[in-house]
């Protein structure tokens, strides 16, 4: 599966993705339109789950006594 540099690094772009949308969707988006930011909201709500889904596909790989890790 993923290098484990990968699934960390797209955790981490999923992780900020999602406090980005936070961020803006309360402090700026808001003035404007308050459905746009409950919208935002929700969206970044759904992102930890996937995040946590990606950063650990392959995980138990690496964890395999028998894998090869050279």
């Amino acid at each position: 599966m993923a290098p484990r540099a990968g699934r960390r690094r797209a955790y981490f772009v999923l992780m900020g993705t999602c406090v980005v949308l936070i961020v803006l969707a309360w402090n700026v988006v808001r003035l404007w339109s308050t459905t746009a930011a409950v919208v935002m909201s929700v969206v970044a709500a759904v992102i930890p789950p996937v995040a946590v889904i990606v950063g650990n596909l392959g995980a138990l790989d690496d964890d395999d006594p028998g894998h090869d890790h050279r």
